[in-house]
C-alpha cells in the first residue's frame, strides 16, 4: 500500500472518530428542556437545568426530597413537565407547595418514583410479560399501570388519569428519568 493511500485512510479514520464521538456523546447526554442531561450527574443536578421542569424542581425542594434524589438510588423518575403541572386544576400546585401541605406533596411526588433503574426497554418487557400491562409499585406505595399505545409507554394512575412518556431513558448517575406529559396521582 502506498504511503499516500495510508495517509488518506488514516485521515478518514480520524474523521470518522471525530464524527462518531460527538454522536455517541449526544446519545448519552440527551437534551431535556434545552439543557444537556449528563449521565455523570444525579437526578437533581440535571433537573435544575431543564427549563421544562422548574415546577417539578420547586416541588422537590418544597417537599424536602432534594437530598433523597441526590442519593445513590438507583431511582426511576417519571418527571412531569411544567405543562403537565399546568393541566392540574387551577390553584392545585400553589396549594401543594404550601408548607402545611408538605405530606400531600411528598405523596404526589414519590408516586412518580420507582425504586431501581427501569429503562423503557425494561418497561416494554414488563408490559409484554403482563399480556399488555405492567403493575409498577411506586416509592409512595401505590401502583402505576404501564401499557403501550401507538409505540409509546402510557401510565395510568390509581384515579384513572393517564400520562404519556414523551422522552424516555434519560440516564443519570443515580438512575433514569422518563419525561411525562401529565401528573399522575395516587389515591
Amino acid at each position: 500500500m502506498s504511503q499516500s493511500r495510508k495517509s488518506i485512510l488514516a485521515a478518514v479514520a480520524v474523521l470518522a472518530c471525530a464524527v462518531a464521538v460527538p454522536a455517541l456523546h449526544a446519545q448519552m447526554d440527551p437534551e431535556v428542556g434545552g439543557a444537556p442531561m449528563f449521565v455523570s450527574k444525579n437526578i437533581v443536578e440535571n433537573a435544575v437545568n431543564s427549563k421544562d421542569h422548574t415546577t417539578l424542581v420547586a416541588a422537590v425542594k418544597a417537599a424536602g426530597l432534594v437530598e433523597t434524589l441526590e442519593g445513590a438510588g438507583p431511582f426511576t423518575v417519571f418527571a412531569p413537565t411544567n405543562e403537565a403541572f399546568d393541566k392540574l386544576p387551577a390553584g392545585t400546585v400553589d396549594t401543594l407547595l404550601k408548607p402545611e401541605n408538605k405530606d400531600m406533596l411528598v405523596k404526589v411526588l414519590t408516586y412518580h418514583v420507582v425504586a431501581g433503574k427501569v429503562s423503557s426497554k425494561d418497561l416494554v418487557k414488563m408490559i409484554k410479560a403482563g399480556k399488555g400491562k405492567a403493575e409498577i409499585k411506586t416509592v409512595e406505595g401505590g401502583t402505576l399501570t404501564a401499557t403501550t399505545q401507538g409505540g409509546k409507554v402510557m401510565l395510568t394512575d390509581e384515579k384513572g388519569g393517564m400520562s404519556t412518556v414523551t422522552i424516555a431513558d434519560v440516564y443519570q448517575s443515580n438512575g433514569v428519568i422518563h419525561v411525562v406529559d401529565s401528573v399522575v396521582l395516587p389515591n
